[in-house]
């Protein structure tokens, strides 16, 4: 994890900080033939709200004035600075599609959150959500990390922790099934992010194009394998609010 948030700013543009977008994009798979209403809840940097944005209407919730003042800024979507708070005064039905990306394991009262983005979701509507893999981040800590203490750590006891967005608390994939479920949400798919492209710290042969494009090639073969699901270190979970009779 980089140790300061201008350093985690400069880590996404880097490739193998451009590939985890590049995967998200490539997994939804959105056409731009018609104008959505896009909600990116915990937006960060604005990464998907500015690549959305050139195509369809997108609104960004974000609580942290860092991540804010360090953004992607085209002028391509509408910001909020916010939280829960803002998403209870949103109306019923409002979006196409929304975004939750590495948001929850910051959150307190999950259900909550997930509560408001079904009712603000439309009908058909998909929520995606990307979320940590415990299995990824195992591996990530016994290989990239040369750190097999901190692997049998998080194998044992769990991933929680501390870092630069606060407290961090991993829940399971069969919890956010659960939960959506409850709230008239069915799952669609389970993708995997980042199974191989995270595990070597030879960061200029990431710099090659073919490198690149290589990568992205396997991580895009892979992502729906089950066996390479498990390891990879993130998991990208896409619900569909189930029309009402």
């Amino acid at each position: 994890m980089p140790s300061s948030m201008e350093d985690y700013r400069n880590m996404i543009e880097q490739p193998w900080g451009k590939m985890f977008y590049d995967m998200i994009y490539r997994q939804l798979h959105l056409s731009n033939k018609k104008r959505l209403k896009v909600l990116d809840y915990g937006a960060g940097f604005c990464v998907s709200a500015d690549y959305y944005g050139k195509h369809h209407d997108v609104t960004a919730i974000e609580p942290d004035t860092k991540m804010i003042h360090l953004r992607i800024d085209h002028g391509n979507y509408e910001l909020i600075c916010g939280s829960l708070e803002k998403l209870k005064a949103m109306k019923d039905n409002t979006y196409d599609i929304i975004f939750c990306h590495n948001v929850l394991e910051y959150v307190e009262d999950k259900e909550a959150v997930l509560s408001e983005l079904s009712r603000v979701l439309k009908q058909d509507g998909l929520l995606s959500v990307v979320k940590h893999n415990l299995g990824g981040r195992i591996l990530a800590y016994a290989v990239f990390d040369n750190d097999p203490g901190a692997a049998i750590e998080i194998l044992s006891n769990g991933d929680n922790g501390n870092n630069l967005f606060g407290g961090r608390h991993t829940y399971s994939n069969q919890y956010l099934i659960e939960v959506n479920q409850n709230n008239g949400l069915v799952l669609n798919h389970i993708y995997g992010i980042r199974t191989f492209f995270g595990l070597s710290k030879d960061f200029e042969a990431k710099r090659s194009k073919t490198w690149y494009s290589d990568m992205l090639e396997l991580e895009m073969k892979v992502c729906d394998m089950e066996q390479y699901k498990g390891i990879s270190f993130f998991h990208h979970l896409i619900f569909t609010k189930k029309t009402a009779d």
